[in-house]
């Protein structure tokens, strides 16, 4: 079975697009830490990050790079933080975490619930510091 962020390079399920390219996706978190949370995925459904082909995950990391330079452009903080859990969603994906405390990163926290015209504005914030 597909996973959700499978449906939603398919366009099955809707997301608040960031930037992407052949190979991979970047998203906002719905469900994010911190406003401006975004996701990096590779469009291929893999589970396990270090089960991506070096060259692909070496240019996932340069792709996360640049989406963290126009994400920390859009969002006041000190820090871009990167963070790769894994165990959430069976398909590999990055945490890129604006980060103003190491408490921002912290995944036992609580998830903030940002509206839907919070989320939009927040991606297209994001989206003009391309």
């Amino acid at each position: 079975m597909a996973s959700i962020f499978t449906k939603i390079v398919n366009g099955e399920i809707p997301c608040y697009k960031i930037f992407e390219n052949e190979k991979f996706l970047a998203f906002l978190d719905v469900f994010p830490l911190v406003h401006g949370h975004i996701l990096v995925i590779p469009k291929k459904e893999i589970d396990y990050i270090f089960d991506i082909e070096d060259t692909d995950l070496a240019e996932m990391m340069l792709f996360a790079k640049h989406v963290a330079k126009a994400q920390k452009a859009a969002v006041t903080c000190k820090r871009i933080g990167i963070a790769v859990i894994g165990l959430e969603v069976p398909h590999a994906h990055i945490h890129l975490v604006p980060m103003n405390s190491v408490n921002d990163i912290n995944f036992a926290q609580p998830k903030i619930s940002p509206t839907q015209a919070e989320l939009s504005a927040m991606a297209e914030k994001i989206r003009a510091k391309f």
